[in-house]
């Protein structure tokens, strides 16, 4: 950006600092808790109702597979819609299909909601980038981002916690009715606050087709997209891996959940400080490392057995995403056009929940023909891998380049 670019980040909103940060983190917090119970729970429910190691992890998949599907769709969406109306109509949707859970007792039906949740959830997190995107600058633009994640993974923290003590109380599929609950007090919020800065920018590019402003930006998309589908990869594979790994072993729900609390607790330790290292020293220094510690991590848990082993090295998975938090975002941020933005962005997404979609098919996969601990390996050997490419395509200091048209 130019030089003539606000200091403060107040200075470039339209909205009072304390109104933009409710409307900004608010909806994401409430969200984030109903999430934070679910996720880990997935793959768990799908065992209570009768689904093998390896179909669970498939109906875990379902929450990627949805995303990706619905990432192009939510660009056209957001450009259409605005930001405002895009994120609580997806909050109220999803609300209604995890309370949906709660009345479910068939595994297929309960892999159609999860497939579902991910299509609502293509709509949240696009709109949800746009807004930060264009309302934040470039400067702040990592802290945004990371305190964005932040955010989430507080609700990853204290959802395991509440789903720990609902599952003691109540039952496994109660969970999801309060995620639902959470989920429609997101949409209130969201409702309830004035419309996004970003409405009149996104009205102007919102005739630019999505294939148009992809093939445009086809160069920048193909380069570094590849290093963020093996960031996410991983990410996600993390999510299914530690309860499928803790079930095995032999460890019940409850302390599944917390364990997934620990990993948790250290990223919500660590997305502050993972974003000014972003902002100050350059996006290469909180990605590359992640992806390091993330594959080593993978590579040592076949080696666990008792919960005190797995929640050490969960913790340390906590420790690479906690750094990285926001990093996709931020990324993608630096690289998107003016014009055209919120279709960029549904096709940058696409890389990143290609990979999380990924992520728990390889271990259903790999698990299916081999063993849940030789998934860990290969995990592993893809972190590592993702590293070494996201090594030679970021530069080491500053961010990215915002690109511009392929001729």
């Amino acid at each position: 950006m130019s030089s003539s670019q606000p200091d403060r980040l107040s200075d470039h909103l339209d909205l009072p600092l304390p109104r933009f940060l409710v409307a900004a983190y608010g909806p994401t917090l409430l969200a984030s808790l109903g999430y934070g119970a679910v996720i880990p729970m997935l793959a768990i429910q799908a065992l209570a109702l009768g689904a093998s190691h390896a179909t669970a992890a498939f109906i875990a998949a379902l929450v990627g597979i949805g995303q990706v599907v619905g990432d192009l769709p939510a660009g056209a969406v957001a450009a259409r819609f605005g930001e405002r109306r895009s994120l609580a109509g997806a909050c109220l949707v999803d609300a209604a299909l995890l309370i949906s859970v709660f009345f479910t007792h068939h595994v297929w039906l309960f892999g159609v909601i999860v497939f579902a949740h991910g299509l609502t959830g293509s709509v949240y997190g696009l709109a949800r980038q746009t807004y930060l995107t264009v309302a934040v600058p470039e400067k702040w633009r990592a802290r945004a981002m990371s305190s964005m994640g932040g955010v989430m993974r507080v609700g990853y923290l204290v959802g395991p916690l509440l789903g720990a003590l609902i599952v003691h109380r109540h039952s496994l599929a109660f969970i999801f009715l309060v995620a639902g609950a959470m989920s429609a007090s997101a949409a209130v919020v969201t409702l309830a606050m004035p419309d996004t800065p970003t409405a009149g920018a996104t009205g102007a590019g919102a005739e630019v087709s999505v294939r148009q402003v992809l093939v445009a930006h086809r160069h920048v998309l193909l380069s570094v997209g590849w290093g963020i589908l093996a960031l996410m990869l991983v990410r996600t594979a993390r999510q299914v891996f530690i309860p499928l790994w803790c079930s095995a072993h032999g460890i019940d729900a409850a302390n599944t959940n917390l364990i997934f609390a620990v990993s948790m607790a250290a990223e919500v330790l660590l997305f502050f400080p993972g974003g000014v290292i972003t902002d100050r020293a350059g996006r290469w220094w909180a990605t590359v490392p992640t992806m390091v510690i993330i594959g080593a991590c993978f590579l040592a848990l076949p080696a666990t057995q008792a919960a005190w082993t797995i929640a050490a090295l969960s913790f340390l998975l906590g420790v690479g995403n906690g750094v990285s938090s926001g990093i996709v975002s931020t990324l993608g941020a630096d690289v998107s056009p003016d014009v055209g933005r919120p279709q960029f962005l549904a096709g940058w997404r696409i890389f990143g929940d290609v990979g999380a979609a990924i992520g728990p098919l390889v271990i259903s996969l790999v698990t299916a023909l081999a063993s849940l601990a030789a998934s860990a390996l290969v995990l592993g050997a893809i972190g590592w891998a993702g590293a070494v490419h996201l090594a030679r395509v970021l530069p080491r200091h500053g961010p990215l380049p915002p690109s511009t048209p392929s001729r």
